[in-house]
């Protein structure tokens, strides 16, 4: 039925339903985190952020996520180029491979890296006579950060690579141009947006990790407490202002992620738009 016709009290009916589930599920817990960061003042609520462990639980989380953001940008052009410009068998497996971690408990993705590195492991034991430590460590968290986060990169350049075809980057090898120079002069503008918004997705996600590293992590302060560990930590401690102040930095680190995303989505539709209308005006 076309919105036209429908009576005007279904749609404010069906307007009033989608803003109280906005409020229950989204506005009311986060002016609770806000009224209970700032329970305690300005004063507390600085303090609380302040704190050398706080410091570094943000210092460790922006260095994993900064990791995960780099790895999965070579992966995810690399998947989706290859899912984009080539035709080759297992292709559907590496679609499906890609989701992988939609579909997968990070605490069951935890585990498997503590069962894969644990000392009782070849691996593992391989690690310690070589003096590398995985689990515990920095290393243990962007692992398992990376694989959490790996399908949002590859997932969001894929179909504007697709809507890109290959026309352009087959004509400027023709003209004599280096797979390089094709790369850095056609296909990069060509997807930069779907590549940043895949990136904001992703640095989002590294940041508000839970599941995965807080199995890998051990939690150890002031060595592998992330932010999102670190306000469990507190909470758990009695501690209630002081964990609503470090879950207020996420979110606001949420907030200007949601802001960047809109911004990159409507300039990606944009893109997406004009590559889809370009036979037609040439």
């Amino acid at each position: 039925m076309h919105s036209a016709h429908t009576p005007f009290w279904v749609r404010y009916l069906l307007l009033l339903l989608a803003l109280a589930w906005v409020g229950l599920w989204i506005l009311l817990p986060v002016s609770t985190v806000v009224y209970g960061a700032f329970a305690n003042g300005w004063g507390s609520y600085l303090s609380a952020l302040a704190d050398p462990e706080s410091v570094h639980a943000f210092y460790l989380t922006l260095i994993a996520a900064l990791w995960s953001v780099a790895i999965n940008l070579v992966f995810g052009l690399a998947a989706a180029w290859a899912i984009a410009k080539y035709q080759f068998r297992g292709k559907t497996l590496l679609l499906s491979l890609i989701d992988l971690p939609f579909s997968v408990s990070p605490v069951i993705a935890g585990l498997v890296f503590v069962l894969l590195f644990g000392g009782q492991t070849l691996a593992g034991t391989w690690l310690a006579a070589q003096h590398i430590q995985i689990l515990y460590a920095l290393p243990a968290i962007v692992i398992a950060t990376v694989f959490v986060t790996f399908p949002f990169v590859a997932r969001e350049v894929l179909p504007v690579m697709e809507a890109m075809g290959t026309e352009e980057e087959e004509a400027a090898l023709t003209l004599g141009a280096s797979g390089w120079q094709t790369f850095w002069l056609i296909t990069l503008p060509g997807i930069k947006w779907g590549l940043l918004y895949g990136v904001i997705l992703c640095t989002a996600r590294a940041f508000g990790e839970f599941g995965a590293v807080a199995v890998v992590s051990g939690r150890i302060a002031m060595e592998t407490n992330t932010l999102s560990l670190h306000v469990e930590k507190l909470y758990q401690e009695y501690q209630s202002q002081a964990a609503f102040a470090v879950a207020s930095a996420l979110l606001v680190i949420a907030l200007l992620t949601l802001v960047a995303k809109s911004a990159v989505e409507w300039r990606l539709r944009r893109a997406l738009t004009e590559i889809k209308h370009a036979p037609e005006s040439v």
